[in-house]
């Protein structure tokens, strides 16, 4: 298989699970997921799907517990839509370990705070003095 036809597939079964996972299945638990990576095997016969999973780590593996128990309808419903011969065996995981995302979260809250108020526009400390 060449690379270009690898690429194709996975932006396709990365777009096909987004909008399964986003807006058809019912489940409330799957609200904080989002499809951000997909990679194909060579011979086509396995995928690995990588999901960000919002929320604390509990939540997390509980969110993709039930991701993999749906794969089987899943791998239906994409196989159904693409019109595939033999669709891949999907895999899914965490595309960053829990613990991870929760400190990315929050160094990320802090960054959109902004820079603290003592700094000036260069980034360094402003002096203390009367003007």
């Amino acid at each position: 298989m060449d690379a270009h036809r690898g690429e194709r597939l996975a932006e396709a079964l990365r777009n096909e699970l987004s909008e399964l996972v986003n807006f058809e299945m019912d489940d409330p638990r799957l609200q904080s997921v989002e499809v951000t990576e997909v990679l194909v095997s060579p011979d086509r016969k396995k995928a690995h799907i990588r999901v960000a999973i919002r929320g604390n780590r509990d939540q997390q593996l509980e969110t993709l517990e039930v991701i993999e128990k749906a794969r089987g309808y899943l791998r239906h419903r994409v196989g159904e839509r693409l019109e595939m011969y033999r669709t891949p065996d999907f895999h899914f995981s965490s595309d960053i370990e829990p613990e991870v995302r929760q400190k990315a979260d929050k160094l990320l809250k802090k960054i959109r705070k902004g820079r603290p108020r003592d700094l000036d526009p260069a980034g360094t400390a402003r002096k203390n003095r009367p003007d």
